[in-house]
């Protein structure tokens, strides 16, 4: 293992490098699935866990929920990773119940639907719809509308920032906090160029420039904050935030350009990133203490926000 790359990802990199070639989607979502099935690890027996459908604008939309038996009446909008193209509720659970077990919300996580089959808006209005659901439910689903936080890793990044500006721009449901794990923001779509990770362990530029052709449906690029929230002007007024990147990552300058923009803007931030650590950390929750300690760093700003 390349000695620049902290111990903790050790496992992360070993179940990647030994994922077969892939050259077609199918193959790659069954590459995603192997790895996320290399790291799941069962929910504390005394979470309920369940899934269940929520009516959206576009649709039913699927979502998993995970309420722990120390629920405080907080909520938190789990959003998945894997380029907008890969992931589903299976993929994302360990994250997801990690988070409902350490701050005592109720998660909800989101299975919005995968390019290039479907592609931007609609996995964005599935998730909004899922938002704007979950706070018009929020009683039946025991949580204080007003303590709702939206998080999300990678595309799911993206899709949890973009959640927070159209709800901002259309007086939608308010928002406590946003947590933006290695997001997927749309650098390289823009003007900025940089980029001092262009190729890092476990994710390639080449790879991120092919999920958002498909996410943007053969576009090069967009004028659309909701599709890439670093093309857009306004970030005031926003949930507090928290940019949490990894040091080896071509998407690392993606998260710290917006982290100074929103706070250029007043939005109160926190930036944080992962030192010696790739793309997809938080998968590896249990690998290692100091990749335990970056995610509690996450559940501990949700709380800090959520918990009254």
């Amino acid at each position: 293992m390349n000695e620049a790359v902290h111990p903790d990802m050790r496992t992360l990199m070993q179940v990647r490098e030994a994922s077969p070639s892939a050259t077609t989607i199918a193959e790659q979502r069954a590459n995603w699935k192997t790895i996320s099935d290399a790291f799941r690890v069962p929910y504390p027996s005394d979470m309920d866990v369940g899934d269940a459908v929520m009516t959206g604008d576009g649709g039913p939309v699927p979502v998993r929920i995970y309420r722990p038996t120390n629920a405080n009446g907080s909520g938190v909008l789990y959003f998945h990773g894997g380029g907008f193209m890969k992931g589903d509720l299976d993929s994302g659970d360990t994250v997801a119940w990690g988070y409902a077990d350490k701050i005592g919300a109720v998660v909800v996580s989101v299975d919005y639907r995968l390019t290039p089959e479907h592609a931007y808006p609609t996995a964005f209005d599935d998730c909004y719809s899922a938002l704007e659901y979950t706070h018009a439910n929020a009683n039946g689903l025991g949580i204080d509308p007003a303590r709702i936080a939206v998080a999300g890793d990678s595309a799911g990044g993206n899709l949890a920032a973009a959640v927070s500006l159209a709800a901002r721009d259309k007086n939608g449901p308010d928002i406590a906090a946003q947590a933006l794990i290695y997001p997927m923001l749309g650098l390289n779509l823009t003007q900025v160029t940089g980029g001092e990770q262009g190729d890092a362990p476990g994710l390639s530029k080449r790879a991120v420039s092919e999920y958002w052709r498909l996410y943007l449906g053969g576009a090069e690029t967009t004028d659309d904050p909701y599709a890439a929230p670093l093309v857009g002007r306004d970030f005031a007024g926003l949930p507090p935030a928290l940019i949490h990147t990894a040091e080896l990552d071509p998407l690392h300058d993606d998260g710290k350009v917006y982290a100074e923009r929103l706070s250029a803007a007043g939005t109160p931030t926190t930036y944080r990133c992962a030192e010696r650590m790739i793309h997809g950390f938080t998968r590896a929750r249990f690998e290692g203490p100091d990749v335990a300690s970056e995610f509690d760093f996450i559940c501990d700003f949700l709380k800090q926000h959520l918990i009254v």
